[in-house]
């Protein structure tokens, strides 16, 4: 609530700063500006969905592509390494655009603007999410896996039950910083149509004729969410360390 509190202030404080300046568009005290102000919020529903959906599966795909990159087979670390450089080397918007236009005609299937920045984020962040898994699983003790083998474990169980626990909370910052990193670029999915935070400014701004200031409460709004989401993040991290401690 505070830094909501601080936000509003600093819009009413800019409303002041000219009289060139059009911040009557968004003025919460105003029918038209809290209509404008209702009409822009209304895409955080939208890229909360997008971005927490998106994370969840590059979580998932990201940790199957990193399990072969730690095998002694060569074949199974190509696999890991080709994967990881190629979508890396792909630009997200790039990837955005082909999913959207280029995927349909490939795959022969209808695909709304939702699913295709689903797809194009959660691809391009699982070779982040392959690399940080990695880095975090070999960073286990060697003595983990013997550990586990002289009392019979398999490997899927190893990882289960013991390497992925510790894994987890070392990476839990990398982590966290890919989730920022997912709301923020969920950001270029509006040059598909999809009605999240940014698509709902730009429109706005065509029939207002403001984009300073309507940026300006959209600088504000993506300000708001990430501040909350990093104290969330910062939260769960003094949460799982406490619980390390007991």
């Amino acid at each position: 609530m505070r830094i909501i509190g601080l936000s509003v202030a600093l819009v009413l404080l800019l409303a002041g700063c000219s009289s060139n300046w059009g911040w009557y568009v968004v003025n919460p005290m105003t029918d038209a500006g809290s209509s404008n102000l209702s009409f822009l919020l209304s895409g955080l529903g939208s890229t909360i969905l997008l971005s927490i959906t998106a994370i969840s599966i590059s979580v998932v795909v990201g940790l199957l592509i990193a399990l072969p990159g730690l095998s002694t087979n060569r074949t199974l670390r190509s696999i890991n390494r080709v994967y990881v450089e190629f979508v890396r080397a792909i630009p997200i918007l790039v990837l955005i655009l082909w999913v959207y236009y280029g995927l349909p005609q490939v795959a022969d299937v209808a695909i709304n603007v939702f699913w295709a920045g689903v797809i194009a984020l959660a691809l391009s962040d699982s070779a982040f999410q392959a690399e940080i898994f990695r880095a975090g699983i070999q960073s286990i003790d060697k003595g983990q896996y013997e550990a586990s083998h002289s009392v019979s474990l398999s490997y899927s169980d190893t990882m289960r039950f013991v390497i992925l626990p510790q894994a987890i909370k070392r990476i839990l910052p990398a982590l966290g910083n890919q989730l920022v990193y997912m709301l923020k670029m969920s950001s270029l999915v509006s040059v598909i149509g999809m009605p999240e935070l940014t698509r709902k400014a730009n429109e706005l701004v065509v029939t207002e004729y403001r984009p300073l200031e309507i940026y300006t409460i959209l600088v504000l709004e993506y300000l708001v969410l990430i501040l909350i989401v990093s104290a969330a993040m910062r939260w769960l991290e003094r949460r799982m360390q406490a619980d390390e401690r007991q």
